[in-house]
């Protein structure tokens, strides 16, 4: 049996939309046609979680049918529950997910033993950030003087040794992505500034950088019913539909080409 596409959304600071990321991927993913496995980490929030249970929800009560992925819940209890019982839990869901063509984990906005062990396990690890210095930071330190890049945090050097021990492991690579989630529309100084450091930290540490998903008010419209731009349908749509989410559509469109994930593959 083929091994599935591990796909890992992850940042240590909460706020980023990583949660966003991983509901849109997800959703687009499954109108591919792929079968989906979904990894909610952030096991008190469980934001990928209540969504999907939203979107059954939603689509019961209004008798209509959208792909659903194959959910691997961890209990809220966990969050409590010492380490190893934690990582045995965590190991027993990722075998499950293993029969599906993508396993979506989502992770929390802290750096913990489940996240790292699922960085570990990764293909691909899609990390976004807010167009600014203080999601930056996440990623690496800067001068405060001259605002010159210093290092690589201590994130980056998670993910770096998650490479290290892949490559080690199997002698293959993961697939490391930046995108710039919220892009401000004018081209500010601070932002040009960010850019320069964020492509010169692409450069020292080896991750790729892409536009992630706009401050779209349909993203934040269809949230609470479960539902994303890719659902929308004559049949599903619990909203107007307008020009921008024809726009918004394209835009995950062509995010899911930038990280490789096209119709193609996952036909």
């Amino acid at each position: 049996m083929a091994q599935p596409k591990v796909i890992v959304i992850g940042n240590e600071k909460g706020g980023a939309g990583k949660s966003t990321l991983a509901i849109h991927v997800g959703a687009a993913l499954l109108h591919g046609g792929a079968k989906v496995s979904v990894i909610d980490l952030d096991v008190r929030q469980q934001s990928m979680g209540h969504f999907f249970a939203h979107r059954r929800a939603w689509l019961d009560a209004n008798g209509v049918t959208a792909p659903m992925p194959v959910e691997h819940p961890l209990e809220a209890s966990l969050a409590k529950a010492p380490e190893d019982e934690v990582l045995g839990r965590f190991d027993a869901a990722f075998a499950e997910a293993e029969a599906s063509d993508f396993v979506l984990i989502d992770t929390p906005g802290s750096d913990t033993a489940l996240s790292r062990m699922a960085h570990n396990r990764a293909d691909l690890i899609v990390t976004p950030m807010n167009d600014s210095f203080v999601d930056f930071d996440t990623l690496g330190v800067i001068d405060p003087v001259t605002l010159e890049l210093k290092r690589p945090s201590l994130y980056s050097e998670t993910v770096f040794e998650s490479r290290k021990r892949r490559m080690a492991a199997d002698r293959s690579s993961i697939d490391w992505v930046v995108l710039r989630n919220r892009l401000a529309p004018s081209e500010a100084r601070n932002r040009r500034r960010l850019e320069e450091r964020v492509q010169t930290l692409s450069r020292r540490v080896g991750f790729r950088v892409g536009a992630g998903l706009r401050d779209r008010v349909i993203y934040r419209e269809l949230f609470p019913f479960g539902l994303t731009v890719a659902d929308l349908s004559s049949s599903v749509r619990p909203v107007e539909v307008s020009l921008s989410h024809v726009a918004a559509r394209q835009e995950l469109r062509s995010l899911l080409q930038f990280l490789g994930l096209t119709d193609e593959e996952t036909g």
